[in-house]
């Protein structure tokens, strides 16, 4: 009889657990981004001041449940450094959301081939990728046209996989919810690595 509850229990109240990555340079707004998601999906919640923000040294992570579904959102630090430990990470991940600083035209090359060269590793084949244009409530951020046409995000960039870039202000929270949803449906539907099963808690 316990079995057959417990087997029961466990059919309605399990989850599906996506796990995904936020990467990106360091100071791209990766860890702004994460906190106004969670305020965003968790009742209640009560954050930190997003101007006491500070460089991330190792993840942060962060749990939001949507629908009967839940997302765990690993942020990794951006430093140079820390990038030789993203890969770590790949093989678990469902999905990707890769966080560029619009103002930041110096760097933006360089965000460009860390981009490239995380999409090539073979634990990310195919692993919808959504790419936020960060910081567009400045008036000095790129427009999005300008920023596509230099991170060329063509097929021989990011290969087969769904992507999608949109422009956010992660500081005001603009396009967060709309790119959450995003990446929610296109690993939900995603047959590239079967979700983790968790019981309700």
């Amino acid at each position: 009889m316990f079995s057959l509850l417990r087997g029961l229990w466990d059919y309605f109240f399990r989850r599906e657990e996506y796990y995904i990555l936020i990467i990106g340079l360091h100071n791209a707004g990766k860890t702004t981004f994460l906190e106004q998601t969670k305020r965003l999906f968790i009742s209640n919640y009560n954050g930190m001041p997003l101007e006491k923000i500070t460089a991330t040294v190792g993840l942060n992570i962060a749990t939001v449940d949507i629908r009967s579904h839940r997302m765990i959102l690993w942020d990794l630090g951006g430093q140079e450094d820390l990038q030789q430990l993203w890969d770590k990470y790949y093989g678990e991940c469902h999905g990707v959301v890769y966080v560029v600083d619009s103002c930041d035209t110096e760097n933006l090359i360089t965000s460009k081939n860390v981009l490239i060269k995380a999409m090539k590793h073979q634990d990310l084949q195919e692993a919808p990728l959504l790419i936020l244009a960060n910081k567009q409530d400045r008036q000095d951020a790129l427009p999005l046209t300008q920023l596509e046409a230099t991170l060329d995000t063509n097929s021989a960039t990011i290969g087969g996989r769904d992507c999608k870039i949109q422009r956010v202000s992660a500081l005001q929270g603009e396009g967060v919810k709309e790119g959450i949803e995003w990446l929610f449906n296109r690993v939900n539907e995603s047959s590239r690595r079967l979700p983790k099963l968790r019981d309700n808690d």
